[in-house]
C-alpha cells in the first residue's frame, strides 16, 4: 500500500475535524428542535449548567438520550458497512447484506407479537441478530472452503428466509400491534432511551478495528496479494465479520432496520478522503452518526407532532446520493 502524502493526511485530518464539529452542531440542533423549540443557550445551560425547569427536563431526559443513541447507531452502521465492503470486496455491500438485520427483525417482532416489554424486545432482537450471524458464519465455513461469494450467497438466503418469517408474523399479528411492528421494520428511534451500551460498543469497535486497518488496506487489493504480504487472511476475515456483525446487531436492536447509512456513508467518505482504512473507519463513524442524527431530527420535526420513521428519511436521502455517486464514477 502506498502511504498517503502529507497533503492527503492534512485533508483527511481536516475532514475528520469538520465531521466532529458538524456532529456537535447537529447534536445541539437535535436537542433544540421539536414540538417545544428551545434556544441553543438554554440547551447549553441544561447540559453543562444547573438549569432547572421544563426545558432542562426535556433536554436531559427526553432528547439527549435519543440523540446520543441515534448518533451511536449511525456510527455503528457506517463502520459496519465500511468493513463489509472490504470483507466482500463489493461496493454494494452494506451491514444488512448477510442477514443480521433479518435475524434481529424475527426476534424483535416475535417479542412484540408475544406482547413483551420493550426491554425484552431489544433483548430478543439482539438474540436474533446473533443467531443469524452464527448461522451464516457456520454455513459459509462448513467445509473450510470460504469465499466472498459463498458468504454473500449464504447471507442472502438467510436474509430471505428471515424476510419470509417476518411477513408471516405480520400477517398473523393483531391490528393493535401491526403499527409498532411496521415502525420497527422501517427504523424507529422513538424508543431509543438507553444509548450508553451502543456508545461503548462503538468505542470498542473503533479501538478493535484501527490496529488491523493496514491489513484491511492490503486485503482490499485481493486475497493473493494479502497472503503474499504476510496477512493472515482467514483470521482477519473472521475478525472483520464478527466485528461488523456485532456492530450491526447492536444498532438494529436499538433503532430497528435503518437502511442506506451503511451503504452510502463509506462511499461518501471515500469520495472525500480516499480508501485508507486508517482514516476511513473513524471518518465513516462520524459521518454515519451525523447523517442519522440529522435524519432523526427531521423525522421528529418535519410533520410534528407526528413522527416519521427515520429509516424512510435515510432512504429518501440515500437513493439520490447513491445515484449521484454512480454518475461520478461510471466504471
Amino acid at each position: 500500500m502506498i502511504a498517503p502524502t502529507a497533503p492527503g493526511r492534512r485533508r483527511a485530518f481536516g475532514v475528520i475535524v469538520a465531521l466532529a464539529l458538524a456532529g456537535v452542531a447537529a447534536l445541539v440542533l437535535a436537542l433544540a428542535s421539536g414540538e417545544l423549540d428551545i434556544p441553543a443557550a438554554r440547551v447549553i445551560a441544561a447540559l453543562f449548567g444547573s438549569a432547572q425547569g421544563m426545558d432542562a427536563d426535556v433536554v436531559r431526559q427526553l432528547r439527549l438520550p435519543r440523540a446520543v443513541a441515534v448518533f451511536a447507531c449511525g456510527g455503528l452502521l457506517a463502520m459496519a458497512g465500511a468493513l463489509m465492503q472490504v470483507l466482500l470486496r463489493n461496493p454494494l455491500a452494506d451491514p444488512y447484506v448477510l442477514g443480521i438485520s433479518g435475524g434481529a427483525a424475527v426476534g424483535a417482532l416475535a417479542a412484540m407479537l408475544a406482547g413483551l416489554a420493550p426491554l425484552l424486545v431489544d433483548g430478543a432482537a439482539m438474540v436474533g441478530a446473533l443467531a443469524a450471524m452464527l448461522m451464516v458464519f457456520g454455513l459459509a465455513h462448513g467445509d473450510g472452503s470460504w469465499t466472498q461469494t459463498r458468504l454473500l450467497l449464504t447471507g442472502v438466503i438467510v436474509a430471505s428466509g428471515c424476510g419470509a418469517v417476518v411477513t408471516l408474523m405480520l400477517a398473523m399479528a393483531p391490528d393493535t400491534r401491526v403499527h409498532s411492528m411496521l415502525f420497527w421494520l422501517m427504523g424507529d428511534a422513538s424508543s431509543a432511551r438507553r444509548p450508553w451500551p451502543a456508545l461503548v460498543v462503538l468505542a470498542v469497535g473503533v479501538v478493535v478495528a484501527l490496529p488491523f486497518a493496514r491489513d484491511l488496506n492490503v486485503l482490499a487489493r485481493g486475497e493473493t496479494v494479502a497472503r503474499s504480504l504476510g496477512v493472515r487472511v482467514t483470521r482477519l476475515r473472521a475478525l472483520v465479520y464478527l466485528l461488523a456483525s456485532v456492530l450491526t446487531g447492536v444498532s438494529v436492536t436499538l433503532v430497528g432496520s435503518v437502511g442506506f447509512v451503511g451503504l452510502i456513508v463509506p462511499h461518501l467518505v471515500r469520495f472525500a478522503i480516499g480508501n485508507d482504512q486508517r482514516v476511513l473507519l473513524p471518518a465513516a463513524m462520524l459521518a454515519g452518526g451525523l447523517l442519522l442524527l440529522l435524519a432523526d431530527t427531521a423525522a421528529r420535526t418535519v410533520m410534528a407532532p407526528v413522527q416519521l420513521p427515520v429509516g424512510v428519511l435515510t432512504a429518501l436521502i440515500g437513493v439520490p446520493v447513491f445515484l449521484f455517486l454512480l454518475s461520478r464514477h461510471r466504471r
